[in-house]
């Protein structure tokens, strides 16, 4: 008896598919750019593109952190908090120094010592939500969204419910940070380049990284194979807990100020580059030039709804959450 035959011809119509399939995050972004540029003449001119990027930099460098987290099956509600809070402490740390506590120091160096602080502390509170997740069995989700509300609790008592100002000596001095433009683009945009680059490498090339993806994949059968799955957690939530500090140094000098409402929806927007980017939200699978691109994505569509006005920009973040959603749905089962 003859055993069955099974045809495996793939049909052409699948297999380009298949191919396609990696660059939907890119083909939507062409797409979105041409029919803002027919909606707007306006929305293809560089200053506005520079303006795009710029604004895209600070989400852009806290969605490359998150990729790591989601990729290794976690989650981070907390980042648009942490980061107002961040800010709060860094104004309040080179304030206090200005006004005497920083004895004969330099105002070059009070900025130097407060985006120390900014990095030290991302790194600090990424600490903490990984010792919670990891060594104290919670779920994510509930430490995260636990310290959501710390954070933003802790900021508006420091500013008394109103702005917590940097001081005008040292605002005029760190304003360049993001206002200067180097070689024709403003240096937010460099450095979120400079993150996406390195977190690249780091998911891509090193051992760490395919540790990530692989207790994303399969949590249970990487402790089988000796990887240090707590570690690797931890490590996640502090290399996020950077990327908020980074983005914060960043942001701190656009307004000088930082109120109970910065940061705000900032992890929507974060999780939503990282998903519209193609990183499964199951974990064990993802790319940090896919979460650029979905990164830029989102703030396309929201410069084309402050260009066009086609729905109220006050709907902006409805948008992002449908992003999310209709995402999700598609990746239904996808492990």
């Amino acid at each position: 008896m003859q055993p069955a035959r099974t045809d495996t011809t793939v049909s052409p119509i699948a297999r380009f598919g298949a191919r396609i399939k990696g660059f939907g995050p890119v083909l939507g972004l062409l797409s979105l750019c041409i029919a803002g540029t027919l909606l707007n003449g306006d929305f293809a001119t560089l200053d506005n593109l520079m303006n795009v990027l710029t604004r895209t930099a600070f989400i852009g460098i806290i969605a490359v952190g998150m990729t790591f987290v989601i990729i290794s099956g976690g989650i981070d509600l907390s980042v648009g908090s942490m980061a107002a809070l961040i800010a709060g402490c860094m104004i309040y740390f080179m304030n206090a120094l200005a006004q005497g506590a920083g004895g004969d120091l330099a105002p070059i160096t009070m900025l130097v010592l407060g985006i120390a602080m900014a990095l030290v502390l991302g790194a600090g509170f990424g600490l903490m939500h990984g010792l919670l997740i990891s060594k104290g069995n919670i779920e994510p989700f509930i430490v995260t969204l636990g310290t959501l509300g710390i954070f933003r609790a802790v900021l508006t008592y420091l500013a008394d419910g109103g702005a917590l100002t940097l001081d005008a000596t040292l605002s005029e001095l760190y304003s360049p940070v993001y206002y200067t433009s180097v070689l024709g683009a403003p240096i937010p945009i460099w450095i979120f380049l400079f993150v996406a680059a390195a977190g690249a490498i780091i998911l891509n090339r090193t051992t760490f990284g395919r540790h990530v993806q692989a207790i994303g994949s399969n949590e249970q059968v990487a402790r089988y194979a000796a990887i240090n799955v707590d570690k690797v957690k931890i490590a996640t939530y502090m290399l996020l807990g950077v990327c908020v500090g980074i983005a914060t140094v960043l942001y701190v000098p656009r307004l000088g100020s930082a109120t109970p409402t910065t940061g705000l929806l900032w992890e929507l927007e974060a999780i939503a580059a990282v998903v519209v980017g193609g990183t499964a939200l199951k974990g064990g699978e993802g790319r940090i030039v896919g979460t650029v691109i979905g990164a830029i994505l989102l703030s396309v569509i929201s410069n084309i709804l402050n260009l066009t006005s086609i729905i109220s920009v006050y709907l902006n973040a409805a948008v992002q959450g449908v992003v999310i959603i209709a995402v999700a749905f598609l990746q239904r089962g996808r492990k």
